[in-house]
């Protein structure tokens, strides 16, 4: 498989000494292009250390962390932003709008840190809300808007940088059965339409049956992982 993120030995420690807590526990991990990974397990499993890290927001302990093939993990912190802006698109479960800005302009903000503005940055922020089924809502604020289609607006911006890895955190968490499903469905669409590899935390199950991979965190370690198939047969049995 092509991989567009690749994690080796990866730990995370908090604290020191007595008080030291181990985050993540020597996890190995390959997020491929074109798929989308869900990250399961329990609060405080070590999901969200584990998606901050490969979103070079947070600094592992120690092992590997390869976007594209290049090691991050050891990159001095001052070439982290442009690792983030060049290669990754964040969204978050609450959206993280801003509301005296319209659809429109949410996203261009995206687009002024790649350096697009001005009418190339009005066209191509169009062309991303069409893209999300926003067509009609570009002059929008935020609070004009559902909670399914705010995430919308914040994966048009998240897809303004034209990233290769899209990850999301509870990104249907605030949306009620049939929006958490819209949503999940185009994070499926884009992945396999447009090469991305996404990466998601999520405690819903329902958002099983759109993943290639489902993958089980529990105490910092990686443990089962499932196809798709695989984890709809075990949540059956479950239920």
């Amino acid at each position: 498989m092509d991989s567009a993120i690749e994690v080796r030995a990866l730990t995370k420690v908090y604290a020191e000494g007595a008080t030291a807590a181990r985050a993540l526990d020597n996890v190995d991990l390959d997020v491929n292009r074109g798929e989308v990974l869900l990250l399961m397990g329990p609060s405080g499993s070590g999901k969200m250390t584990l998606v901050s890290i490969m979103g070079c927001i947070l600094r592992a302990t120690s092992g590997s962390v390869k976007i594209g093939g290049r090691e991050v993990a050891h990159l001095p912190e001052k070439a982290l932003p442009a690792v983030r802006l060049n290669n990754i698109g964040f969204v978050f479960q609450g959206f993280n709008l801003f509301p005296a800005l319209t659809a429109a302009e949410n996203v261009e903000v995206a687009l002024d840190l790649k350096g697009i503005r001005g009418s190339a940055a009005h066209k191509r922020s169009r062309a991303l809300l069409e893209e999300v089924g926003l067509a009609d809502k570009v002059i929008s604020f935020p609070g004009d808007l559902s909670g399914c289609q705010k995430q919308r607006v914040a994966i048009a911006r998240a897809l303004a940088g034209d990233p290769e890895i899209i990850l999301a955190d509870e990104p249907t968490a605030a949306l009620d059965k049939t929006s958490g499903r819209v949503v999940t469905e185009m994070l499926r669409s884009l992945a396999s339409r447009r090469g991305r590899a996404a990466a998601i935390v999520t405690h819903d199950n329902r958002v099983m049956e759109y993943a290639d991979r489902i993958v089980h965190i529990e105490d910092g370690k990686v443990g089962a992982v499932l196809t798709r198939n695989e984890a709809m047969q075990f949540s059956g049995a479950e239920a």
